[in-house]
């Protein structure tokens, strides 16, 4: 995520009503987006105060533009309940545990366990973090280090990716994903809401990760983040919205939401010079790909069974 200080968001810790839901999953076959290509937002947070009143739109609005799975990222265990009510209401919903580097203190004696049983206890818990390094808002290294590495070990002892937000940390964050590769114990994984330059996402790249594409990618003056975008390769980006926060140009600074990801698709082809719906079917075939790396022959071509394969674990 964003941190609390950034645009289009009040953060909250009170749940919001979870009432059960019904509702079918697919994109409605008369929805200008059907012949696009169907999209997953790969990071997205939900449980937030501004999402209360009018979630139901919300919904309305992400599968009207072809946002057929949501991936909701934890900042802190005490999310935990109400993602995972969330997740009850949405079908469409996977979401991940752990512990965000602006929240390390939250980071207590038997947090690891915490996040292990609640990850072994559902399913439809597909990573750990979102984790990280955040040299931007605090200078706390070693202090941040002690909440990332148990998560990492987590990620590794239960084979899940790992979400990582890196914050003009790539360096040090780097370096412990080296040490990591260099005896085995690195985390398949996505760089979240990439805002590096190139050369940062070639070592992420040389390591194994994905890289992930925000609202940012669509800001005129982001041209670091346009140039990887333009050389990621195809089989390693993502597209997610962080909302809701980073709304895409020519929304930014008001509340962001998942159907936006299809503006975060739509500049990413232009960067690449694709078909919007080549970029739709690239990013849903990684983002399972990420999950399940035994299914990948079988993801690059059918992104529609990618999704029913995510909504279906």
């Amino acid at each position: 995520a964003a941190s609390p200080a950034d645009d289009g968001a009040t953060r909250c810790r009170r749940t919001l009503p979870m009432s059960p839901s019904t509702v079918a999953t697919a994109v409605p076959a008369d929805s200008p987006t059907a012949e696009q290509g169907v999209l997953v937002d790969s990071h997205c947070h939900l449980v937030f105060r501004n999402f209360e009143e009018d979630l139901d739109a919300v919904r309305e609005r992400w599968r009207e533009a072809g946002v057929k799975a949501l991936v909701h990222a934890c900042v802190e265990p005490s999310e935990i309940p109400a993602i995972r009510a969330l997740a009850d209401r949405l079908p469409e919903l996977r979401y991940s545990v752990g512990v965000h580097p602006l929240y390390t203190e939250h980071w207590q004696q038997d947090t690891a366990e915490v996040l292990s049983r609640a990850a072994r206890d559902d399913l439809r818990v597909v990573a750990i973090g979102e984790l990280g390094l955040d040299l931007f808002r605090q200078k706390n290294l070693e202090e941040q280090l002690q909440v990332l590495r148990p998560q990492l070990d987590l990620a590794v002892e239960l084979d899940l990716p790992v979400i990582i937000h890196c914050r003009d940390a790539a360096e040090p964050m780097l370096q412990e994903l080296r040490q990591r590769a260099a005896r085995g114990a690195c985390p398949r994984g996505v760089m979240h809401c990439w805002g590096g330059t190139p050369e940062e996402m070639r070592g992420f790249l040389e390591l194994g990760f994905y890289i992930s594409f925000s609202g940012t990618v669509t800001f005129p003056k982001a041209t670091e983040t346009h140039a990887c975008a333009q050389e990621v390769p195809a089989e390693r980006y993502l597209v997610e919205t962080d909302c809701p926060f980073l709304a895409p140009v020519p929304r930014r600074g008001k509340r962001n939401e998942p159907a936006y990801v299809r503006a975060v698709a739509e500049r990413v082809a232009e960067l690449r010079q694709e078909p919007v719906a080549q970029v739709c079917r690239t990013s849903t075939a990684n983002a399972m790909r990420l999950r399940s790396e035994e299914h990948t022959s079988e993801l690059q071509s059918h992104s529609d069974l990618v999704c029913r394969l995510l909504l279906e674990k």
